[in-house]
């Protein structure tokens, strides 16, 4: 399922799945993991708004025969009720016109029918981003820069000075956040939320392992430090003065 030169392009970070069947919603979220997006997921549209109200998400994939109390057209017409701006990419098995065009005006951005390829499903979410991007007035950096230190979300590559660094996609993507928001105290609840998913184990010690590794790269082979340790609080990434 993993594309190398769709990896290239994922330079937003959450995405909320809502499916009710348990292999797809496996399937999608590995296959958006791969690329470097964080996932949460939802087999239902009650707990797809719940989690819409309670976190940011850039996208919503959204399956339109949900089990439970209401389907997926109910479910994006109550999240565009709350407030919820970014796209929403509908998924079914429904292929009429009819069944299209209701979809559109429940509040769907896109409409991607069953069967489809995982390939379609990610051209469609960047095709998406890339939309809601110029829809808010303004440009997305094409490179993350503090210091020497920077990240070309084109190409896929982090750069120390005119030193290549090789990152694997999680390491890329808490690099990325650390980038976004730079000299910003993160705590390891933020960067669970942003670069994992909203069921990451907060007790775990993985995130301090995962800037032990990303410092390694980053830091351990420059004279002068840039992610730095915050006792009580998390991490953030700034000049060592």
């Amino acid at each position: 399922m993993r594309n190398d030169q769709t990896k290239t392009e994922s330079i937003k970070l959450r995405i909320l799945v809502v499916e009710d069947q348990v292999k797809m919603i496996q399937l999608i979220k590995k296959g958006l993991v791969e690329v470097g997006y964080a996932v949460d997921t939802s087999e239902t549209g009650e707990f797809a708004e719940t989690l819409a109200a309670e976190n940011e998400y850039d996208l919503v994939i959204l399956d339109v025969m949900l089990g439970g109390s209401q389907n997926g057209m109910d479910t994006a017409r109550h999240l565009r009720r709350d407030g919820f701006s970014g796209p929403i990419l509908m998924l079914t098995a429904l292929a009429s016109t009819k069944d299209k065009v209701h979809g559109l005006d429940s509040g769907a951005d896109d409409y991607l029918t069953k069967p489809y390829s995982f390939d379609e499903l990610l051209a469609r979410v960047r095709a998406l981003l890339r939309r809601g991007q110029k829809g808010s007035g303004s440009s997305a950096p094409s490179i993350l820069k503090y210091q020497d230190l920077e990240l070309d979300l084109i190409q896929h590559q982090a750069r120390r000075g005119d030193q290549n660094i090789f990152l694997t996609a999680k390491e890329y993507a808490l690099l990325e956040y650390f980038l976004r928001h730079p000299e910003r105290p993160l705590s390891r609840v933020q960067i669970a939320e942003h670069v994992w998913d909203v069921r990451f184990d907060i007790e775990s010690n993985v995130i301090d392992v995962y800037v032990n590794l990303l410092r390694k790269k980053v830091d351990s082979p420059f004279p002068k430090k840039l992610i730095h340790t915050i006792v009580g609080v998390g991490y953030v990434l700034k000049e060592d003065k």
